[in-house]
């Protein structure tokens, strides 16, 4: 069985020449060619290709179409074929679910070898884009693994947690605070859940730990 292959472009010449190239390779077959964003979701719906290569700037948006084509058909290996290397373009395509983001200077050799793998199932981001990925990737790990329970709590729980750190009552942090005494018992439950404390004791040695507080 063939690769069924459907390539949206709103430039003729390049869209053609890319078809073109595609199809003269054996087990490749192109099954439509499109110029926006809603004949590819159309196409793309009524004739379940294996593989979708979309540019981002034409009508309609090859990004919008990206996601609703995944929106209906997940399994399909949509892949951006582009000239943006907007980080933002790159990361909203990866988001919506595209397996590839290819860059439009890349070679007829590198596109079909994409275009085999994406059919396989497996991914492919233009080797310029792929370390950018990488490394924002590993910046929002190490931010998400250094980010403590205690960064959670809103302004108000952080006030009410510093009182009761110091040994006062809910009672007393009520008076301090102009709030119920009722009013303090939810806040410290949702403290208390944040913090994934057993009671107000455990709560106030976090605190005083992470916050370097004295204590009595």
């Amino acid at each position: 069985m063939p690769i069924r292959i459907l390539i949206a472009d709103d430039h003729p010449l390049y869209r053609n020449g890319v078809a073109m190239s595609l199809a003269e390779e054996d087990g490749f077959e192109v099954v439509a060619a499109c110029a926006s964003a809603s004949e590819a979701i159309e196409a793309t719906a009524r004739l379940a290709p294996d593989v979708v290569l979309l540019d981002i700037s034409m009508p309609g948006n090859g990004l919008t179409a990206a996601r609703d084509i995944l929106a209906r058909q997940p399994d399909c290996a949509v892949a951006m074929l582009t000239a943006s290397e907007q980080d933002e373009d790159l990361f909203t395509a990866l988001q919506a679910g595209a397996r590839g983001y290819i860059l439009k200077g890349v070679g007829a050799n590198e596109l079909i070898g994409a275009v085999r793998g994406l059919a396989a199932g497996e991914s492919h981001i233009a080797p310029g884009l792929a370390a950018r990925v990488l490394h924002v990737m590993r910046r929002r790990q190490t931010s998400a693994a250094e980010r403590r329970p205690i960064d959670e709590l809103t302004h108000r729980e952080e006030e009410i947690l510093r009182l009761v750190a110091q040994g006062m009552s809910n009672k007393e942090v009520g008076l301090g605070l102009n709030l119920q005494e009722k009013t303090v018992k939810h806040y410290m439950t949702a403290i208390l859940q944040k913090l994934q404390a057993r009671n107000r004791v455990e709560a106030a040695l976090i605190a005083r730990d992470e916050w370097n507080l004295g204590g009595k």
